[in-house]
């Protein structure tokens, strides 16, 4: 397929797409989300027919992407996410004048994004790489997901329904189909800016080193995967042992386990280890078994359950039922801390719902355990507040390996707000410094420009003297919204 056409319309809706006002912008975005709501019931049951997902789950899926829009257009409407800051000139300054400058963020250019399969709303054609970017001033080609086609190409057109409403250059969305080459050749394309992508490791690490072997590298936030470990301590574990156990069970296996937030790994203290493992067991016995988005997901888990039995460290809690390709029940199994330490193995993601209880046997053990830990979306510590402060090491090791530290509940569920952190060190993701959840993900797509002693008359409105679009700016480096 020739994609020049497609970017070259993206690249030329960009230029004028860049620097319609920000309520125009906002406006846009909610007519996104209104279509979105006005075809509401022909969206939920494509998504239900091609994920194997509830109504239930794809009508609040659809809620938390309309949701997540008008989060966006507010914080467009609003402003202050540019980073508008002026230093006026000083022409009496000695023994050099000052010059004028003012500095904001500006759109990058084009976005690709891919989207993921097991959010066929919320992470897919206008979930929050698409609208982040859109809302940043970005033209989106977004590669639509093969396991679920429909769901996505009919999602795409109420885009551009939208689009068309607001008077806005076609270009600005486009929504293509294609296998693995069609993705490569959509990074690979020199009017690409930028790529968001959300899945397995291999495939985003591809795309990354794809994106760096270009002419002109460009940035790619790849969203990969996960164990999101749970770090749990004798005092408190010893209190709360049977509801801990059961809240662990209930968050691994929510959605058949297939959240990027899914727990797949808990860290236990010997002394509790058999008491747990009674626990989680019996909270098992009435773990249903749950249908996996499609059958290559499915096969996928119960390849990488039949690797790990294999493994004489291993003593397995629960082995998954094999009756259906397309069904799973969850599988747990147990290791010793020091074999986990051994083996790089034991830290790899199997997607779905499977954990790894890792039993230490001290509190040095963890250490060792945080220093081997790779980077992770989440990380959650069970402990009271007397073990807290006796683990100051370990928490400062621990912020280093993660994107979200929590220090009650689990990690499963991400709200979608303004200090949501949805990212991590790599592997989890391929750039630390950003998220694709809440408001800060609009930054991911645009880049800093300074105008030095540029005519007030050509400035853009964000930083001329008379604040026009009454936002927050910092001014000789304090925060205001009075003109200058």
């Amino acid at each position: 397929m020739n994609l020049d056409p497609i970017f070259s319309a993206a690249q030329e809706a960009f230029l004028s797409y860049k620097n319609i006002s920000p309520s125009k912008k906002a406006e846009f975005l909610e007519k996104i989300a209104e279509t979105l709501e006005e075809n509401r019931g022909a969206i939920v049951i494509m998504a239900v027919r091609e994920s194997n997902l509830p109504e239930g789950r794809i009508n609040g899926e659809l809620g938390r992407t309309t949701g997540q829009i008008k989060l966006f257009a507010s914080q467009v409407r609003e402003g202050s996410w540019i980073e508008a800051t002026i230093d006026p000139a000083d022409p009496k300054r000695t023994p050099l004048p000052k010059a004028d400058i003012r500095r904001m963020l500006t759109p990058i250019g084009p976005v690709v994004v891919f989207g993921a399969s097991n959010f066929p709303l919320a992470f897919s054609t206008a979930g929050g790489d698409t609208i982040s970017a859109l809302a940043a001033g970005c033209p989106v080609i977004y590669k639509g997901h093969p396991a679920h086609p429909d769901t996505s190409k009919f999602v795409g057109e109420c885009i551009s329904k939208a689009v068309k409403l607001s008077g806005l250059p076609e270009g600005i969305f486009t929504h293509v189909e294609g296998g693995v080459k069609m993705g490569q050749d959509l990074v690979k394309h020199p009017l690409a800016k930028a790529v968001a992508f959300t899945g397995s490791f291999g495939a985003g690490k591809s795309l990354f080193n794809i994106a760096n072997d270009r002419k002109e590298p460009i940035p790619v936030y790849a969203e990969m995967g996960s164990v999101n470990p749970v770090f749990a301590f004798p005092e408190k574990l010893g209190n709360e042992l049977v509801p801990l156990a059961q809240s662990y069970i209930s968050s691994l296996t929510l959605g058949a386990g297939q959240f990027c937030t899914n727990p797949g790994l808990i860290f236990v203290p010997k002394e509790l280890s058999h008491r747990f493992e009674n626990a989680v067991s019996d909270a098992l016995e009435s773990a249903a078994e749950s249908p996996m988005l499609h059958e290559g997901i499915a096969s996928s888990f119960y390849t990488a359950i039949e690797n790990l039995k294999t493994r004489s460290e291993l003593k397995w809690v629960k082995v998954p039922n094999a009756k259906h390709l397309i069904n799973v029940s969850p599988a747990f199994a147990e290791i010793k801390a020091s074999d986990w330490i051994a083996d790089e193995l034991f830290q790899e993601e199997v997607f779905g719902s499977f954990a790894l209880m890792v039993v230490y046997e001290n509190e040095s053990e963890l250490i060792e355990v945080a220093k081997k830990l790779k980077g992770q979306l989440t990380i959650t510590l069970w402990a009271d507040s007397s073990e807290l402060k006796a683990q100051k090491e370990l928490i400062n090791l621990l912020e280093e390996k993660c994107g979200r530290l929590l220090f009650t509940g689990v990690p499963t569920g991400v709200e979608v707000g303004y200090a949501m952190q949805h990212g991590g060190p790599f592997p989890s993701t391929t750039d630390a410094r950003s998220t694709s959840v809440g408001a800060h993900a609009i930054k991911r797509f645009a880049r800093p420009i300074a105008f030095q002693d540029m005519p007030s008359e050509l400035l853009p409105d964000a930083l001329k003297n008379d604040n026009l679009l009454e936002i927050v700016r910092q001014i000789n480096g304090k925060f205001t919204t009075e003109s200058i």
